[in-house]
């Protein structure tokens, strides 16, 4: 059973739900096609707003899915390019490898051909040094042989046709004797 307490909670609760229920029915009556109107229009605005995001959301979807298959063949494009170009500085770097071995063999030969010929050059420079220096050896000799035996005829000479210093001693000390009348004779 309910005690009074409870009972007065329930009348108490039975009118404010009828007071509710009457100020509900006077909202109702006052506001109420405007609520009305304006929860039709939220509903339509809430499904504009919906089929914005929507649309604006495949319209992203589109552009991006664009964007990434533009940027997937600008990237393909310059791949492409970056191998090509490396294709071609390795091709040109193995042919101008190739040209520099290739001079670098022409310019070892042509220094092989050089040495040779400075080797001959200089072999046959020394033969001919050392010939010219036995022709002049040779030639030295002979003027010393011909200097030496013209010196000799030429003290020959000179002996023969001049007094030497012991026969110009001798003659000055006879003369000298002679002077004094020291001088004697062999026979005397």
């Amino acid at each position: 059973m309910a005690s009074p307490a409870d009972a007065k909670a329930n009348s108490s609760s039975a009118k404010e739900n009828a007071e509710g229920a009457n100020v509900d029915k006077i909202r109702d009556i006052l506001f109420g096609s405007q609520m009305r109107d304006y929860e039709k229009r939220f509903v339509r605005l809430e499904e504009t707003v919906t089929k914005a995001i929507e649309t604006l959301r495949e319209d992203m979807t589109k552009r991006l899915d664009t964007l990434g298959s533009y940027i997937k063949e600008e990237t393909d494009s310059l791949g492409q390019r970056v191998k090509a170009e490396k294709s071609e500085r390795a091709e040109g770097l193995k042919e101008l490898t190739r040209e520099m071995k290739d001079t670098g063999k022409i310019v070892e030969k042509k220094l092989s051909q050089l040495e040779d010929q400075m080797s001959d050059g200089h072999a046959e420079l020394r033969a001919k040094l050392l010939e010219h220096s036995k022709s002049v050896s040779a030639e030295i000799d002979k003027l010393r042989r011909d200097s030496t035996a013209a010196l000799n005829r030429e003290v020959e000479v000179l002996r023969d046709e001049k007094t030497d210093r012991a026969g110009l001693a001798d003659l000055f000390n006879e003369f000298s004797l002679r002077l004094k009348n020291k001088f004697e004779l062999p026979g005397e």
